[in-house]
């Protein structure tokens, strides 16, 4: 569940930052980051004055989320009403950050989020969207949740908050040690979890009084609900002054800045233990304390409640740079929904060098780069050779900057590069402090790059008055105060090296002083309303973008099972697009051009993720991604793939892509041809399985005598799509298969003949080998085959198989009469059958592939083994362009059970190894397998289509469903091994689980209830091949339960047209004969021949 809001607002100071972070939401929302039903309403609010307060921010947003909800009812003023049924989130940032120029809810946390829809940076502000939206805010009633994003907040999956009966305001609280409520706020509550009070930086006695049993204490974490009600009575404040101030409204309406706390002006009234002469007193000036008057009448009533979420963390993010990078280097709780790691999106070219404890994020880091434990980087593009001491923070420092930290020892410092706007200059600042330096105490009792003052004077010749000027009071000079950064110099360019020299010894600082102090120099005070906000973000993204590039080389270059399509989305909704298919024309272009069979076959999913980001770019619209990809504009880039001008056809893709980038439909249909392009390298990858493929010469038959061969049907019992390249040879497959009669025969087969007449008659016979012709074609001219590659064209099975066989060559000069006479004195005929219906799922084209090779082979004058056979029939689907993997021909060309396997690795080989089962055991499979025809016809066309993109996609389910698959073969091997039925049975249907993963959608309704009808009968079930239809297979508890599994199907409604039929294995293996030239004269005696 997830809490769905109407309006999330962000409050943010002035200083022409907003529209940055309306930009930041906005992308927020594209890239899925804000759940399944973003609000409608995303708004960066800018505070109307400089010191406005929490509580002032929360007025404001308040006002402008009513406001627009207002307009979006047809109001034409502000309406409370519109707040009865909002769910309203309001997110502060607050003040700035000594540690993140774009302020703590902008700050990076090293974490990575692989499941996510498209790949971001993490923020502060994205954890604390998550836990409001997942975590804390589920079940809460309408209302307004306002939220300071200056935590860190962890809060448990349920945090078991009761909201029946609930009214008023409610204040969320995590335990806390009193140790640490020290310098922090607690709640007082009494026994009902009502707060009498709020105590801030209390002494030990009133930090006592706040102990619950386990004595921890309530700490304020800076969330709060109001109820609608509450809300209403808030936002009816705005219109009183002083409190108008506080609002964009009473800016333009000229009334007196004022500035209100959220806890302690708004919230506190409500506590039972404050009066109001104690209130109303506490406020300070005059404004504040008619302020607190106002909000005492309005709010007094409501009850204000505590909930305080056991497991719950909170860590305030204080300015001390030593609780910055111990915030981020150690691990979040076990209640987080976070996981901090070393390297968070991150190219590091030696990552060995990084320590444990340390942690990187958002950098580029190219060659030897040293970081120690317990130091942070963030926003770097540096190169080695550097070495990162321990205690240092470094941010925002570019590749220019290297030159300067090489050889520079760092050790407990914090060295930042900032973007700063001054009018129309926009220029870079580089910033140098210690991690033990206190900013705002005083000089006298503080440290500079973590040595006393005096001594940091000493050290580098630099006097007091050149940084702070004469009048100002000695209490007031301090760290934030001091004008120690240049910004412009009269002569030269500023770079890290002016602020660098600073940690140098005497002799060296010398030369750099006066250089110092000819430069315009700022504080950290003067540099803060200076900060390009809009300009750092934009500088972060174009960094993530530019490592991302890096990834996508790193994980083709490496073959690493790590999905680029959240990556690819970011690009996309981030306009980075371009970059990455210029990265991804890069790596095709790299593999291919090392042109062996390994580097072909990876290649294709460099295109396959540029028909990825092609398909982002439609966002949702343009139509199906599958369709087809044989459009004439993209024939000559599909032609010199062919023909094996690898680098020329991905150099024709990318320059056809540019016609097809204007609109959805133009890119949806370029993604399909990418596909398509894809294929070819995959098609190239899988054919280099034809050198296991030898053919030895043998007797020619007789003209006219038929060579005849009948093929079982298969069952896969586990690990089917691991066959399917291209994850046979990316990621390994294992199929266990079983050669089976279908009601006592062999369904499949052919037979072939030579003619007299130089010509190829094609028939198919449809289910019997003595039915009538069903489709009978003559091929006289080699124009006549040109379509063996359209799987749908009449004969194009048979054309192929000619081919592949070589008993005809295409392409030629020779015509085909001349070829046909030459060779073989006259033609061939063929005959087709199958007593299976279309889309049975048990294997029957590429069966009818094998015995077609098989049979074509021996009549032509020829041999060829079984291993041949299989990958013989690879190549043919490949030629055939139906891709397809090996699991059916070894199902149907090799008897009884097996395993085949094939490595992860090119060639492609495939291995098999019969099963060998216990005496009996194989007539105890035939008395307990039976198959049940569903009635339903597999229509899903682009079912391989959609499991290769998820594959190249690597999607994290279909690389573990990958890994599940090979390991449940195994296991149904040795289970087939022990003979043991109820152990075959759980590894169907778990068979069955992996194969709805992998192509979802592959269970209809009516064979949903089939299952649950046969469930209790059956030790397993499983639908035959890919799913969607054709038969079921089930494993029965009792045997020979052909008749009582019937009657069940037919008292489950909703089933259709069924059937059942026995199976049985068969040891025998398919049959070749040579038999007379009447195909119908059973009597001829088999032919044992050598196939």
């Amino acid at each position: 569940m997830a809490a769905e809001w109407s309006v999330l607002l962000l409050t943010c100071q002035p200083g022409g930052c907003v529209s940055a972070f309306q930009q930041e939401l906005e992308a927020r929302r594209l890239r899925g980051g804000l759940g399944p039903r973003p609000p409608p309403l995303l708004l960066a609010v800018e505070d109307p004055w400089a010191r406005l307060g929490s509580g002032g921010a929360t007025l404001n947003a308040l006002l402008v989320a009513a406001e627009h909800l207002s307009a979006r009812a047809g109001c034409t003023v502000v309406s409370s009403d519109v707040l009865r049924e909002a769910r309203i989130l309001i997110l502060h940032m607050g003040r700035d950050f000594s540690f993140d120029d774009c302020g703590r809810a902008f700050t990076c946390l090293p974490v990575e989020e692989p499941g996510a829809p498209a790949e971001a940076l993490v923020c502060n502000l994205d954890s604390l969207l998550a836990t409001m939206t997942h975590r804390l805010c589920v079940g809460s009633p309408p209302g307004v949740w306002v939220c300071s994003t200056d935590m860190l907040l962890t809060v448990p999956s349920a945090p078991g908050i009761d909201w029946d009966g609930f009214q008023g305001v409610r204040v969320i609280a995590v335990p806390g040690s009193q140790a640490y409520a020290r310098n922090h706020g607690v709640y007082l509550a009494d026994e009902q979890g009502l707060v009498r009070n709020i105590i801030y930086k209390g002494t030990e006695a009133q930090i006592q009084q706040c102990a619950g049993p386990d004595g921890t204490v309530p700490l304020v974490c800076g969330v709060v609900f109001f109820s609608s009600d509450a809300a209403e009575q808030l936002l009816a404040t705005h219109v009183i002054p002083p409190l108008d101030a506080c609002t964009y409204m009473g800016l333009d309406s000229g009334a007196p800045p004022i500035q209100l706390s959220l806890f302690f002006d708004i919230v506190l009234c409500m506590a039972g233990g404050m009066t109001e002469e104690e209130f109303v007193k506490g406020g300070g000036d005059a404004s504040v304390r008619s302020a607190r008057s106002v909000l005492w009448t309005a709010l007094r009533a409501f009850p204000l409640s505590l909930a305080c979420i056991p497991g719950a963390s909170y860590d305030y993010m204080t300015t001390s740079a030593s609780d910055h990078i111990r915030s981020l280097t150690l691990l979040p709780g076990s209640a987080s929904h976070l996981h901090f790691c070393k390297t968070a999106h991150s190219h590091v070219d030696q990552p060995c060098l990084l320590e444990d404890g340390s942690s990187v994020t958002n950098c580029l880091l190219e060659g030897a780069v040293r970081l120690a434990a317990g130091s942070v980087m963030q926003h770097c593009h540096l190169q080695g050779p550097l070495e990162i001491g321990p205690g240092c923070l470094l941010s925002g420092l570019s590749a220019s900057s290297s030159p300067a930290l090489q050889g520079c020892p760092l050790r407990d410092v914090v060295l930042q590069g900032h973007h700063i706007r001054l009018r129309d200059l926009s220029c870079r600042v580089f910033t140098l402090t210690g991690r033990l330096d206190d900013w705002q105490r005083p000089a006298e009792e503080a440290t500079y790059l973590n040595m006393p003052w005096a001594e940091f004077f000493h050290r580098t010749g630099i006097r007091e008055g050149d940084l702070w000027d004469a009048e100002m009071p000695r209490r007031s000079r301090c760290l934030l105060s001091a004008r120690l950064f240049p910004v412009l110099h009269a002569c030269e360019a500023l770079g890290l090296e002016d602020v660098l020299w600073l940690l140098a010894p005497v002799a060296v600082a010398g030369e750099r002083l006066a250089r110092w102090r000819a430069a315009w120099r700022m504080s950290w005070e003067e540099l803060l309303p200076c900060l390009d906000k809009a300009a750092e973000l934009g500088a972060r993204r174009a960094l993530f973008f530019l490592q991302g590039q890096r990834k996508v080389r790193r994980v083709l270059l490496g073959r690493q099972d790590c999905s680029l399509l959240p990556l690819a989305r970011s690009a996309v909704h981030e306009g980075y697009h371009e970059a990455v298919l210029g990265t991804l024309d890069e790596a095709s272009f790299y593999f291919l051009v090392a042109s062996t069979a390994g580097n072909a076959g990876i290649a294709a999913r460099a295109l396959a993720c540029i028909a990825e980001v092609l398909g982002c770019m439609a966002r949702g619209e343009g139509g199906l991604r599958s369709g087809p990809a044989a459009n004439r504009e993209w024939a000559l880039a599909f032609g010199r793939l062919e023909s094996g001008d690898i680098a020329g056809g991905v150099r024709e893709l990318a320059a056809e892509r540019q016609k097809w980038m204007s609109r959805p439909a133009l890119l949806v249909r370029a993604a399909r041809h990418y596909e398509g392009a894809e294929q070819i390298l995959v098609r190239q990858a899988v054919m280099s399985s034809c050198q296991f493929v030898t053919v030895a010469q043998a007797e020619l038959p007789p003209l006219g005598r038929w060579v005849q061969v009948a093929c079982p049907a298969r069952l896969d019992l586990s690990g089917g799509w691991s066959d399917t390249p291209p994850i046979t040879y990316e990621h390994g497959g294992a199929v266990v298969d079983v050669a089976v009669l279908v009601d006592g025969c062999r369904p499949i087969g052919a037979r072939v003949r030579r003619i007299g007449e130089p010509e190829l008659r094609l028939v198919s016979l449809g289910g019997m080998p003595q039915g009538e012709a069903a489709v009978e074609l003559v091929c006289r001219e080699l124009e006549h085959l040109r379509d063996y590659c359209q799987p749908h064209a009449p004969g194009a099975l048979l054309k192929a198989a000619f081919i592949c066989t070589q008993v005809v060559q295409f392409p030629s000069q020779k015509p085909l009469r001349a070829q046909l006479m030459e060779s073989f004195g006259g033609g061939f005929e063929v005959h087709t059958w199958s007593k299976l219906p279309h889309g049975s799922g048990l294997g029957t084209s590429s069966i009818l592939a094998g015995a077609v090779m098989a049979s074509l082979y021996r009549a032509a004058g020829k041999a060829a083994s079984t291993e041949s056979l299989i990958h013989a029939v690879l190549h043919l689907e490949q030629r055939l362009t139906t891709g397809g993997g090996w699991q059916d021909q070894v199902g149907g060309l090799v008897p009884g059970i097996k395993i085949g396997r094939s490595k992860a690795q090119l060639p492609l080989r495939v291995e098999v190894e019969k099963i060998p089962v216990p005496s009996g055991f194989t007539q105890t499979l035939n008395d307990h397998l039976l198959l049940v025809y569903t009635g339903k016809t597999r229509l899903a066309r682009n079912l391989l289509q959609d499991v290769v993109r998820n594959w190249y996609a690597r999607l994290p389910s279909a690389v573990q469903n990958a890994d599940a698959l090979v390991s449940n073969a195994e296991e149904c091997a040795q289970a087939l091994r022990q003979g043991n039925l109820p152990l075959i049975g759980k590894c169907l249907d778990r068979y069955w689980q992996q194969k709805k993963c992998m192509a979802p959608g592959c269970e209809p309704l009516a064979v949903g209830r089939m299952m649950d009808a046969l469930r209790p009968y059956v030790y397993g079930q499983c639908l035959a091949g890919a799913g969607g239809g054709g038969f079921l297979y089930v494993l029965t508890k009792a045997p020979r339960q052909k008749e009582a599994l019937h009657q069940i199907l037919a008292k489950t409604q909703g089933l259709g047209n069924f059937s059942i039929h026995s199976i049985e294995v068969d040891t025998g293996g398919f049959s070749v004969e040579v038999v007379g030239c009447d195909p119908k004269d059973g009597a001829h005696p088999r032919e044992d021949v050598a196939v």
